[in-house]
């Protein structure tokens, strides 16, 4: 049986925590709604400046993929520097007290 010094049990600590911030950053919504928005406006703006004058007259002469394209291109880039200025920052873990407990506060 091998045994664990405080140094080696406060690396692995310190080691996970990193792993949960990165994957905390990782998996924010933000990114992944403004990351599908930039993509879906880009293609939108594309459609709407290779657009008919046909497309256009349906749609009573306003260039419809052209401005969704473009509201969906600023939606999804206010998402990312949302995301940019305000980036998620993990719960602070409770350290454990001198018996080995976490001190566990009532929430409210």
């Amino acid at each position: 049986m091998s045994e664990y010094s405080e140094r080696d049990v406060q690396r692995e600590v310190t080691d996970l925590e990193g792993k949960s911030a990165t994957a905390a950053r990782l998996f924010d919504i933000r990114r992944i709604i403004g990351g599908l928005f930039v993509i879906y406006g880009v293609i939108v703006m594309i459609a709407g400046f290779t657009a008919s004058d046909a497309a256009i007259e349906k749609a009573e002469g306003v260039n419809i993929n052209l401005w969704t394209g473009l509201g969906m291109l600023l939606l999804g880039l206010f998402f990312l520097a949302w995301l940019k200025l305000r980036p998620t920052v993990p719960p602070p873990v409770d350290a454990p007290s001198e018996d080995g407990r976490t001190d566990e506060r009532p929430s409210g």
